[in-house]
């Protein structure tokens, strides 16, 4: 029992040498236990090494613990209570820390932070100090144990921690039934294919071949991924046209591990032609190169479309239809960004897709029961849709900068298909929506479900409308009396109203009376207009006036300057004799 107390997370059991060990009571342990690894089930499995009589830290790789000296007393610690370490030099001195797990840390998203006693006493940090100073009589400094320790816990826990994901990877895997090998050559085969996502690092080719009750691809390197027909949830075929690719895609049912993941979507292809071209090579529009590499790409995407074509339909006829492929309507499809980068989303039979980027996009329309448009608005471009399952429980799907001229057709593509999908001007909390939900479905549907994402008049206003008019239909039934009275008032206040008139009719002939002709009217105008004529014709000719007698009065002025006596302009006159 001092053993495994040892090696529980974090878990140190009280202080040694000379001091009395204390062990709480220990406590029920709670259903979401965090994981106890322990290292050693007895004392004599502990190693021997001479290590750990020097008191240094110690790296047992084949049961990944760190056996450290605690108060003079080497202790196990399993590598899984190691939160993480840190090494500093600090002077002479080198600096080794250790923290663990333990309650009130954080142990991750999906982890928790429950321990299977934390009412236990816990060691939350280690640490050791050595000199950098080597003492005579030694071969090595005292801080290459801290070093050296570092290191190899490094390792240990960058393993423990690669086995642990791949474990976890493996939790909700569905055991697959063995794939039953069709011995005969003749089988359907597809070659020079490649797989995505990819097996290693590196991406490689391999065949894709078809058996009694699945497909295999092998890679030239010997890797196998088995895919099993009954596992298959959508086959989808994409065409290369338009595209640069072409592509067979399975979306699966249940996921499989390959490359030490799971994956629901597994898809192979070929390129057609260059995805990525040199924008630096002289390139012109009647170069034969160019015109001949035109013909081989031509060439080679209708060998490609008839090589996949006659594929599918061996594996359909192998599998008496069982297995349908599925082919993009391409006219239907309209573009979106659901994850980063904006994509061509193409309707199928029975499905939403895109198959050509990475990751793909499969939503099977059985699952969907509502489909919602946000931010739909005169003024902007684009808009999202937001996809609401038939399991409340799973997560919404958001496609974003959906363009405003695709709304007419998605619509009508949902009408053919019989979806419902409402629209609305504002981004909604989706997350807290599907969480009321969920907590409450039945008192979400009795105050009125989805009505509340209809537009304004369509839904609950449109109903009350209705309601207040059948209310005053049935309040206003009036009596005969009362309906004679009315008829009385109705004819007093006619008589009223025609004598107003006549009144009216005698006061506007009074003021036609008193008033001018329109003939006299039009005699005044043009005696107004003569007058007014008059006068500008008598000021034009008052200013005419004025500038004749202006030049007149100088030039008489100056004749009589020059006929003055004693003063002549030109030489005197000779007498005659």
């Amino acid at each position: 029992m001092f053993w495994r107390r040892l090696c529980m997370p974090a878990g140190y059991l009280g202080t040694l040498r000379g001091c009395a060990v204390f062990h709480l009571p220990p406590t029920p342990t709670p259903p979401r236990a965090r994981k106890s690894n322990i290292s050693y089930k007895n004392p004599s499995l502990m190693p021997k090494e001479p290590h750990i009589r020097e008191m240094k830290i110690y790296i047992d790789k084949k049961y990944e613990t760190v056996i450290m000296p605690v108060f003079g007393i080497a202790t196990p610690f399993h590598i899984a209570t190691i939160k993480n370490i840190s090494m500093s030099v600090e002077g002479d001195y080198t600096y080794l820390r250790i923290n663990f797990y333990c309650p009130g840390s954080a142990l991750g998203r999906n982890e928790g932070n429950i321990f299977p006693n934390p009412e236990a006493t816990f060691v939350k940090e280690i640490t050791y100090r050595a000199s950098n100073m080597k003492t005579p009589g030694e071969q090595t400094v005292p801080a290459l144990n801290l070093q050296n320790a570092f290191r190899i816990i490094k390792e240990v826990q960058k393993r423990y921690k690669t086995r642990e994901a791949e474990e976890k990877e493996k939790e909700g895997i569905v055991k697959q039934d063995s794939l039953i090998i069709n011995l005969n050559r003749s089988n359907p085969k597809l070659k020079d294919l490649y797989i995505r996502p990819n097996i290693a690092q590196k991406r490689m080719q391999g065949s894709l071949e078809a058996h009694v009750n699945g497909f295999r691809f092998t890679s030239v390197r010997g890797d196998k991924v088995d895919i099993l027909y009954n596992n298959i949830k959508h086959a989808l075929f994409q065409p290369c046209d338009g595209e640069m690719i072409i592509v067979l895609h399975f979306h699966l049912k249940n996921a499989i591990m390959f490359g030490k993941k799971r994956h629901t979507d597994v898809q192979f292809y070929t390129e057609v032609g260059e995805i990525t071209t040199d924008l630096g090579k002289h390139q012109h529009m009647h170069d034969r190169d160019d015109l001949y590499a035109e013909q081989m790409e031509r060439e080679m995407r209708h060998k490609l479309k008839t090589a996949f074509k006659n594929f599918i339909e061996k594996v359909e006829a192998l599998t008496k239809e069982e297995l349908e492929f599925e082919v993009p309507f391409r006219d239907l499809g309209f573009n979106g960004a659901p994850y980063r980068s904006t994509c061509l989303l193409q309707p199928t039979s029975s499905a939403l897709v895109n198959c050509t980027e990475w990751p793909p996009f499969v939503v099977t329309l059985d699952e969907v029961e509502l489909i919602h448009f946000e931010r739909v608005q005169f003024h902007l471009k684009n808009f999202d849709m937001v996809i609401v399952y038939k399991d409340y429980s799973k997560k919404v799907t958001m496609i974003n900068a959906i363009p405003v001229a695709s709304l007419d057709p998605i619509k009508e593509w949902l009408n053919s298909c019989d979806l419902k999908y409402t629209e609305g001007v504002q981004s909604l909390n989706w997350t807290k929506i599907m969480k009321t939900i969920v907590d409450d479905p039945e008192g979400f549907f009795e105050q009125g479900g989805w009505s509340f994402l209809e537009p304004e008049g369509e839904g609950s206003d449109a109903e009350v409308g209705e309601s207040e008019s059948e209310i005053e239909d049935e309040t206003f039934n009036p009596s005969e009396d009362e309906y004679e009275e009315e008829e009385e008032d109705s004819d007093e206040d006619y008589s009223s109203e025609a004598e107003e008139s006549d009144y009216s009719k005698e006061s506007m002939g009074s003021e036609e009376e008193s008033g001018k002709d329109w003939d006299e009217l039009e005699e005044e105008a043009r005696k107004a207009d003569r007058e007014s004529r008059y006068e500008e014709e008598e000021e034009q000719s008052r200013s005419l006036s004025r500038k004749r007698k202006g030049p007149a009065h100088t030039s008489s002025r100056r004749s009589s300057h020059s006929r003055s006596p004693g003063r002549s302009s030109g030489p005197p006159k000779k007498k005659r004799k």
